[in-house]
């Protein structure tokens, strides 16, 4: 049996991903299949919360799922798979909803955003989304969540909910904790670095995606916002080279104190162009995975169905507790 901690974590396939994703999420994930029980999923139940063209719904799931691997996630380390696969997610929801209150729902910062972007699109699933989001984790019994600060209330309701019913019904639920990473967490968009990069950005120069062509990553880098103060220094006056920094030492592995040396009497031109080359050969090798796994189809769904078995396994366990506390029959 295996005894370690589990995590879980998803990312929803809503088109390509930025580097934000990436740093934030995904490159995060490589170090913690190593020492946790991680379930990685690609949560396209919550991507339909916003319309969605069916066949690049199902391009975007699969070319997730290919960045996942691309990335260096090892199904042979955590159980990789498509949340629709696993109807468990749903049906664990739908109890979640009877003890989940519209009032703390309706204080959901994501809600109350969303809600205005999509005023005529303002549907029940985009209300309820973090239940089902409460509903992904405790299906795992999950220890921890990697979470950004903007998911943070999120997990605070996956937490209330699962207090909650094992008051009402006795302990059915493990109440997760967040993993906060701190560097290097939020990376800002490229022209406005007071906000966070977004692959919604009006402005596609805001962002770099990873399937980005080294020209149009030269290109975004290049015209990145910096300041007039034209010294590469990592402080909080300086956001937009603060946040350039951010990606240098990400991909480079260089410390921002090393790179503050390095470009000491150094102009913006010169460390912008030696940022483009890093991003360029850092997502190089991931781009050539990307590519060979899906040129594999077979592949990737030898491991989306490998991988919804196992989390089957695992939901359905928890499925047949809670089904049995609320009073439902056994079907046998």
């Amino acid at each position: 049996m295996d005894e370690r901690k589990i995590v879980f974590s998803g990312v929803q396939p809503s088109g390509a991903l930025t580097i934000g994703n990436y740093i934030g999420a995904i490159k995060n994930w490589i170090d913690l299949q190593d020492e946790y029980n991680c379930f990685y999923c690609v949560v396209d139940l919550h991507a339909i919360t916003v319309p969605q063209e069916p066949k690049n719904l199902r391009k975007n799931t699969l070319d997730l799922l290919a960045l996942y691997l691309a990335s260096g996630v090892d199904p042979e380390k955590a159980t990789v798979f498509i949340q629709s696969h696993v109807s468990a997610h749903t049906e664990l929801t739908w109890v979640l909803n009877t003890i989940s209150y519209m009032g703390q729902l309706n204080r959901m910062t994501q809600f109350k955003e969303k809600a205005q972007r999509n005023e005529a699109n303002l549907n029940a699933g985009l209300f309820t989304y973090p239940v089902l989001m409460a509903s992904d984790i405790l299906l795992y019994q999950t220890d921890l969540v990697p979470v950004g600060e903007d998911q943070k209330q999120h997990l605070e309701l996956a937490r209330d909910l699962a207090e909650r019913f094992n008051n009402k019904y006795s302990d059915t639920f493990k109440v997760p904790d967040p993993l906060i990473k701190t560097v290097g967490a939020k990376i800002m968009s490229l022209q406005n670095p007071e906000s966070k990069m977004s692959k919604s950005d009006a402005d596609d120069n805001g962002y770099i995606l990873l399937l980005d062509k080294p020209d149009a990553i030269e290109r975004k880098i290049k015209r990145a916002v910096t300041d007039s103060i034209g010294e590469v220094r990592y402080r909080d006056e300086q956001p937009g080279i603060k946040n350039l920094m951010n990606i240098y030492s990400i991909f480079s592995g260089e410390s921002v104190e090393h790179l503050e040396k390095k470009y000491e009497g150094e102009g913006y031109g010169k460390f912008k162009g030696d940022l483009a080359d890093v991003v360029v050969e850092g997502l190089r090798p991931l781009q050539e995975k990307y590519d060979y796994y899906m040129k594999n189809k077979d592949y990737l769904e030898t491991i989306y169905k490998e991988g919804a078995e196992n989390a089957e396994r695992v939901a359905r366990k928890t499925l047949r507790k809670v089904y049995k506390k609320v009073g439902f029959i056994p079907r046998g």
